[in-house]
């Protein structure tokens, strides 16, 4: 495939991903959160949330599916979401929350935690609220905004692909300083998943203020 086909392809890709969002905005509803999470399957670190609310000419190519992606390509679309976004928010809950409350009640409230932290659009300074949140695979109760939960939705829709991104970039991040802070369990490479290098690392030195108990 030639340079040029393969931005024919990321133009088509785009356009597909948009199609939510433009209902969406012909509709009148201006600010369109995309919400997903990172960190749901992990034995250790927080689960991560993004919001994303995206222009109606957003056109940065290649956004997709964070898992799709590579962790070079996440890294330098993390940066162009930040630059074309109007607005972009996260949450976060912690190990002992999600030992507390259980691992799908914890996304969910990250979730709720990044979209109220949609405030402040950093182009304009002024405030926002979105008029519609897209959230991949669930719906939120606590949240008194007219939202749509879809299924796979960071393959399809390019706000929560977005999302995914910024979610995955953030939280991958900071298990590499985690690795720093506890090493031995390969931090920076498995993320807190569990892999071999890191069940070993348990193995010799037991869990980390980190870890989630529920999880081992």
């Amino acid at each position: 495939m030639t340079k040029l086909e393969r931005i024919q392809k990321q133009k088509e890709k785009l356009k597909e991903m948009m199609v939510y969002e433009k209902a969406l905005w012909a509709d009148g509803k201006v600010y369109i959160a995309g919400v997903d999470e990172v960190g749901r399957g992990p034995l250790a670190g927080p689960v991560v949330t993004a919001a994303v609310i995206l222009p109606p000419d957003f056109d940065v190519l290649g956004v997709d599916d964070s898992k799709k992606l590579t962790p070079k390509k996440r890294e330098e679309l993390y940066d162009q979401i930040l630059d074309n976004a109007l607005c972009v928010a996260l949450g976060r809950v912690e190990p002992a929350r999600i030992d507390e409350i259980n691992i799908l009640e914890a996304t969910k409230e990250a979730m709720v935690m990044a979209i109220n932290n949609l405030s402040t659009n950093p182009i304009a300074g002024e405030k926002i609220k979105p008029n519609h949140i897209l959230i991949d695979a669930l719906t939120l109760k606590n949240i008194n905004i007219p939202q749509k939960g879809i299924i796979h939705g960071d393959a399809v829709s390019v706000s929560i692909a977005a999302a995914s991104i910024i979610a995955k970039v953030t939280r991958d991040r900071e298990m590499i300083k985690m690795a720093e802070i506890y090493p031995g369990y390969a931090f920076e490479s498995n993320k807190g998943y569990g892999t071999k290098a890191h069940y070993e690392g348990l193995a010799a030195f037991g869990p980390t203020p980190i870890h989630r108990k529920t999880f081992l």
